[in-house]
């Protein structure tokens, strides 16, 4: 690792063995990994097995990046030989829109194969999808990307409110951070050629983040119906944001060049996640006698364990939380194997475990002994 690479002007990165891997990339992998945690967890809290999940994300999760690089590549008039061309993907250029509406029909897909509800397991992907999204903002930011209008008061030179872009073969988005210590500490610098502009993709990452946290939030604590509040819930904020956001950033990077493509489809987002939520909240209201859980049968949207086949056992774990409420359906787990276990086997010697087993039958076979004998003895005395 090269840290003079690391701290270089243009697009910042690390270098490794002579190849140079942008941060670009590394904080969108690092959003990817912290986003695959956090359903893989909401899937067993919410009553879905860890295979039934990586189902899920070893199909949609190619899909999805697939579908966010060819939405933006039709939609800025990408030449198709570039579309998959590996320089052209590493000088960037994803859409999220594409991701939700790839990510979206996959899912449905494999939720129609599997016989699973698509709003479950839409509650669960969602959190950690707005979680991908919030970290993935600080990517926009190193390739000085997804900003506002300019800053004309020099007093609001200075970040978290603003950013600088320098775009020139001396500019870096580090030089952002440089310049604020400036601005606090009182000392000059030599870095010109860039101009400040409001951090619209940090004002984005923050909204994003805590909306985040509040459906985790839910998902993690309610259990009650409907299903696809938290999904209804992402569409309104996704579209909702970006709605703002778009108008006021840099026209060059608002996809289409006569139809603003990324601003129509946020607005149909947004009006598809607020015409779902009522659907849902009315449709339970009609079924279940309250708009939220049950007043005539089961309150919970989630009683029903869910396999990645009919035949996976459902185990009691302390994260599902269906385990405390009706711990009566679920299996609890053996105990595994100690490590030893393996090397007797290929050593030839007993483990503890079969250690275990075969006193315990030896002390069942001593009881039935004592206890014959104990018969014998009282029927001769009684003789």
């Amino acid at each position: 690792m090269d840290l003079n690479s690391l701290l270089a002007y243009e697009s910042p990165g690390i270098t490794i063995f002579g190849f140079k891997i942008y941060a670009y990339a590394l904080i969108i992998v690092f959003g990817m990994l912290a986003a695959f945690f956090v359903i893989s967890i909401l899937f067993k809290r919410r009553n879905m097995s860890t295979d039934l999940f990586l189902t899920f994300f070893c199909i949609c999760l190619p899909i999805a990046i697939l579908t966010t690089r060819l939405f933006y590549c039709i939609t800025s008039g990408m030449p198709i030989a570039d579309w998959l061309n590996f320089n052209s993907i590493r000088e960037g250029g994803l859409s999220i829109i594409g991701g939700i509406l790839g990510g979206a029909a996959s899912v449905a897909a494999v939720c129609i194969i599997k016989k699973v509800n698509f709003f479950r397991v839409g509650d669960c992907v969602v959190v950690g999808l707005l979680l991908a999204q919030a970290i993935g903002r600080w990517a926009n930011f190193a390739n000085q990307e997804v900003y506002g209008g300019l800053v004309e008061n020099e007093a609001l030179h200075f970040f978290p409110v603003s950013v600088y872009i320098n775009t020139t073969d001396g500019g870096s988005c580090l030089q952002t951070f440089t310049l604020t210590f400036a601005k606090i500490f009182g000392f000059e610098t030599d870095i010109t050629g860039g101009t400040w502009h409001y951090a619209f993709f940090l004002y984005e990452s923050v909204v994003t983040f805590s909306m985040a946290i509040v459906l985790f939030i839910n998902a993690w604590k309610n259990p009650k119906k409907p299903n696809g509040v938290n999904t209804a819930m992402y569409f309104i904020t996704y579209g909702l944001v970006r709605s703002i956001m778009e108008p006021l950033r840099d026209p060059s990077f608002i996809l289409g060049s006569k139809v603003p493509w990324s601003m129509v489809t946020s607005i149909l987002l947004l009006l598809a996640g607020v015409a779902l939520l009522v659907v849902l909240l009315v449709l339970n209201k009609k079924k279940e006698g309250v708009y939220v859980g049950s007043v005539n049968g089961d309150p919970y949207g989630i009683s029903d364990f869910i396999g990645d086949d009919k035949k996976e056992i459902a185990y009691f774990n302390d994260v599902n939380m269906m385990c405390s409420i009706y711990p009566e359906n679920y299996t609890q787990k053996p105990m595994e194997e100690k490590s030893e276990g393996f090397f007797a086997k290929i050593f030839g010697k007993k483990d503890d475990s079969s250690t275990a087993e075969e006193t315990q039958k030896t002390e069942k076979t001593d009881g039935k002994a004592e206890e014959n004998e104990e018969k014998t003895k009282s029927a001769e005395a009684e003789k």
